[in-house]
């Protein structure tokens, strides 16, 4: 067997985008999802909306090679992927000293939460440009503008359960934020507000959205055959 490969606390997720082939085999495609459940995997199952995909898998677990072996299970079963993200849960620094119950949320979230049928994922980066240089600020200037971005956030509490993950150096992005919701509305009404915080109108960059309505594996395979 090999070794395996995780990180030193949290959880890596793997947000597998998929598109249907004319060959794919849904029977496959659930027993790949049986594996990695029986690994210990959490997968969130979507139904997307729009031409980007069919289909999304976001996998979490503490062993790469678990994530690996389902990529490798749902290819085997006949979808093609046609784009994907690959990050970790942390504790970011401006979050040290949270309630130890807050801080299990945040590494090792349990999803998807009951109730927020509506989902969607974006990457996002802080500006490097002249002027607007998330990384040339003071550790205590990026500390309060995170916590005014924080607090907006909160407001959407019991509509939108937000899960940010740290992708620096394992993707193209430097953080990926999935969100899930009440209702699409609330998606849209979330991310609409939190733009107006400095930490986002003035120092962040976000990258294409997917949005899509998570269920169970079952009925997300039947229905988007």
């Amino acid at each position: 067997m090999l070794e395996s490969v995780g990180v030193a606390q949290g959880l890596l997720v793997l947000h597998l985008f998929c598109a249907r082939a004319p060959d794919s085999d849904d029977a496959e495609v659930l027993q790949a999802l049986q594996r990695a459940d029986e690994a210990g995997a959490q997968v969130v199952t979507v139904a997307t909306l729009g031409h980007k995909s069919q289909l999304c898998f976001m996998g979490l677990h503490s062993d790469a090679w678990v994530l690996r072996d389902l990529q490798t299970g749902l290819e085997a079963a006949g979808l093609r992927i046609v784009d994907s993200y690959v990050s970790i849960t942390e504790l970011s620094e401006y979050a040290l000293g949270l309630p130890a119950e807050m801080a299990e949320m945040r590494l090792n979230p349990k999803l998807p939460p009951p109730g927020k049928p509506a989902w969607c994922f974006y990457p996002m980066s802080k500006r490097r440009n002249p002027g607007q240089n998330w990384y040339e600020l003071g550790f205590d200037d990026r500390k309060q503008l995170m916590h005014e971005h924080g607090a907006s956030g909160r407001k959407f509490a019991g509509r939108i359960v937000q899960l940010v993950t740290s992708s620096t150096g394992l993707d193209d992005w430097e953080w990926g934020v999935t969100l899930f919701g009440s209702d699409i509305a609330a998606l849209k009404d979330t991310v609409y507000t939190m733009r107006y915080d400095r930490a986002s109108a003035v120092y962040a960059d976000f990258g294409p959205f997917v949005t899509g309505l998570v269920g169970s594996a079952e009925e997300i395979v039947a229905r988007t055959r």
